[in-house]
């Protein structure tokens, strides 16, 4: 029987990856999220809920908070020093305006941070994403477009596809899906000839 691997989301574990080789089963049961979500305000929560739905999508178990690096800076900094205890492996931070947030966690973890930038204020994110891409050396913050929250969750997957294989199948899925979708609407297009 050739291998299988599918993810499934289920009750009482957030993630179980099974592989089936030969009619046998193993498990790898990760009952902890793997990745955190924050937003410095629940009016981020549009844009970084995207980030939910592709971990969702991608069976990756996740948790989200509101913790700002200005109005809730000891909060932030636990948050971050305690992650990897948790079982957190990629962090993702989603802030407007002068957005700190995805900084302020990464100068309390040596956990990869990504950071979105949120467009709001006069600015219109311009200043989030400065805020967010231009940190010092040693203290590094991936940062995605603005309000790229769906590519900040498909880079968390990039990176722990490297420890999760099942994780790797799923994006290279993803991918040949894509590349399938995008051939087959360039043909139609090329049928219409305008």
């Amino acid at each position: 029987m050739p291998e299988q691997s599918f993810v499934l989301q289920g009750e009482g574990r957030d993630l179980i990856a099974w592989r089936r080789r030969g009619g046998r089963k193993r498990g790898v049961f990760m009952k902890k999220p793997l990745v955190g979500i924050l937003m410095g305000s629940e009016s981020d929560l549009p844009i970084m809920e995207k980030a939910a739905e592709v971990l969702k999508e991608m069976g990756i178990p996740y948790e989200v908070e509101i913790s700002s690096a200005h109005r809730l800076p000891e909060k932030t900094a636990h948050y971050a020093k305690n992650a990897r205890k948790r079982g957190i492996e990629v962090l993702i931070a989603g802030a407007g305006m002068a957005a700190h947030l995805a900084g302020a966690l990464a100068s309390h973890t040596t956990l990869p941070v990504i950071g979105v930038p949120i467009k709001s204020g006069a600015l219109d994110g311009a200043d989030a994403l400065y805020s967010t891409v231009q940190m010092p050396p040693g203290v590094p913050v991936a940062t995605v477009g603005i309000d790229g929250a769906k590519n900040a969750a498909y880079l968390a997957c990039e990176i722990l596809s490297i420890k999760y294989p099942e994780i790797a199948e799923k994006l290279a899925d993803l991918r040949s899906k894509t590349k399938k979708s995008l051939v087959q609407k360039s043909k139609a297009i090329k049928k219409k000839k305008p």
